[in-house]
């Protein structure tokens, strides 16, 4: 007999790894990202294939080549079967970047996370995942500038959330 509260502690680990993830893309933080996978983990995304390893070697230059990058997660379904889970994330990443008229560097994708998470060593992370491209929009011309000043986010040990964490981890 399963115990539900086990499965849904399993389950929301298995959510925090996808939300590690983003957080290490957009912040262009790459052991985070790296900690999403198991050592060996696979990576499946558009003109891409290989271990994490490479994939953050190939990720890092296109990524650095954006202003930014911003992805939102929204329906995630885990189906656990003991130490193994396939979990499906459906989200939306937005880029932006100069020349603001380029739309390979200003548009609004679609996507799904198809991944295959296990426990190992208590901990969960990806095994393999597909990063399923399942639309594009551009967005050039649609990018308005701030309205004022205020808390900006940044792609590196400034940004706001990195500055708090270490304030409360000082403590």
């Amino acid at each position: 007999m399963t115990d539900p509260l086990a499965e849904l502690l399993d389950e929301r680990r298995i959510r925090e790894v996808v939300l590690r993830y983003c957080r290490g893309v957009d912040r262009l933080d790459f052991d985070l990202v790296r900690s999403a996978y198991h050592p060996g983990g696979i990576d499946h995304h558009t003109g891409f294939d290989g271990t994490v390893d490479e994939y953050v070697e190939w990720v890092r230059p296109l990524l650095s080549g954006f202003t930014g990058t911003m992805h939102i997660v929204g329906n995630h379904l885990c189906e656990l079967r003991g130490d193994q889970a396939v979990a499906e994330t459906y989200g939306t990443a937005v880029h932006w970047g100069s020349p603001e008229s380029d739309p390979r560097r200003n548009f609004i994708s679609g996507f799904r996370y198809v991944d295959h998470m296990a426990e190992r060593d208590g901990r969960w992370a990806i095994v393999e995942r597909f990063a399923v491209r399942e639309w594009t929009h551009s967005t050039v011309g649609a990018q308005l500038a701030p309205e004022g000043t205020g808390p900006r986010g940044s792609r590196d040990a400034d940004d706001p959330y990195y500055v708090l964490a270490r304030r409360i981890q000082e403590r």
